[in-house]
């Protein structure tokens, strides 16, 4: 009998995810975003996430499985995010999940919502390379990893930001600028006019002084020098275009230069970038760039497999069906925010009162 046909649901933030993935192929997948009722916000409201979830969740499904040319009956296993992100959020997700494999009698799999954003690279490139360094960015998380058998290995944190990740540091600075949340890609929107030489913001934890944490990250203090940046135009007009596209760059120089030296450090040949702010141009293209110019083979996936979806987490699902990875237990919780040490999680019972 071949590989089953894995359900991947994600619902850690704004998106409603699914996926379905068999053998490392994506067959359907479809995403319903909350997005536009936070945008009067300014960012996310959990209470507002987890109710879009519950009107969502269904509807995604079946438009997954449409897309895929399949039936419910179809389903062989169910992959589902349990952590980690919004509490109410992460609950809407399982207990959608868990109903589905109680009601059709398939295996129940806990992913690592970071794992997904690796996994997700699979589905456009085929078989990570063992060993491979990968590049996470998005709007809660910068961390550089080592990656083996993302289905049986742990995974080695080399670096993680020690304040705001790239995308919280992007929504931040968007919002003093006058632009419209989400902020990165607003940010890169607005970029396109401007020059990247025309603030010299800073590059934070590159220097000889912060050899201690090169490969950590640090956005807060980018984050405040744009602010006081802005804060100095008072009373004339803000060059927005030049202040997000050197935003824009000192960030995109940050992520890269860190990366690059930790493949060389390493002596790994492949770096994977992932994550929402790997659909950022100025990122992928900087990324291209100086990976070319170290001889290092650069994997991105698309930017509709960047940002969170069903489908990055059906395909971690896919990978542990393959490796004969053991199912969640029926008392499978989430845990808002659980370490990213193994593509699988399956926490119980204590996890759950976790704080996010």
């Amino acid at each position: 009998m071949g590989s089953p046909v894995v359900l991947g649901i994600e619902s850690s933030c704004d998106e409603t995810g699914a996926g379905l993935v068999r053998a490392g192929r994506l067959l359907g997948h479809a995403v319903a975003s909350s997005m536009d009722e936070h945008a009067r916000y300014g960012g996310v409201v959990p209470e507002i996430a987890a109710r879009a979830h519950v009107h969502a969740l269904t509807p995604v499904v079946r438009r997954a499985l449409d897309e895929a040319g399949l039936r419910m009956s179809d389903i062989g296993a169910v992959a589902v995010t349990t952590g980690p992100g919004l509490s109410g959020a992460l609950q809407v997700g399982l207990a959608g999940a868990k109903s589905l494999a109680y009601a059709l009698d398939v295996p129940l799999y806990g992913v690592h919502h970071l794992a997904g954003h690796v996994a997700a690279d699979t589905l456009e490139h085929g078989p990570l390379p063992d060993p491979c360094m990968v590049l996470i960015v998005s709007g809660g998380h910068t961390s550089l990893l080592l990656v083996r058998d993302l289905a049986r290995d742990p995974i080695v944190h080399l670096g993680d930001t020690l304040d705001d990740a790239a995308g919280e540091c992007f929504d931040k600075v968007a919002r003093v600028f006058g632009l419209p949340y989400p902020g990165g890609p607003a940010i890169d929107r607005a970029a396109r006019d401007g020059d990247p030489a025309a603030v010299p913001f800073p590059r934070p934890l590159t220097g000889q002084r912060d050899a201690a944490h090169t490969h950590s990250f640090s956005f807060s203090g980018l984050k405040t020098a744009a602010a006081r940046w802005a804060e100095g135009h008072a009373g004339r007009p803000l060059p927005v275009a030049d202040g997000a596209a050197s935003l824009q760059e000192a960030v995109a120089d940050v992520l890269t230069r860190k990366a690059v030296a930790a493949c060389r450090e390493h002596g790994v040949g492949t770096l994977v970038v992932v994550g929402g702010v790997a659909a950022n141009s100025r990122v992928r293209a900087l990324a291209e760039e100086r990976c070319r110019a170290a001889g290092i083979a650069l994997r991105v996936p698309p930017p509709r497999l960047c940002t969170d979806n069903g489908a990055m987490i059906a395909a971690v699902g896919d990978l542990l069906v393959r490796a004969g990875a053991a199912p969640a237990p029926l008392n499978v919780s989430i845990d808002p925010s659980a370490p990213l040490e193994f593509a699988s999680l399956h926490p119980v019972g204590a996890a759950f009162g976790r704080a996010a």
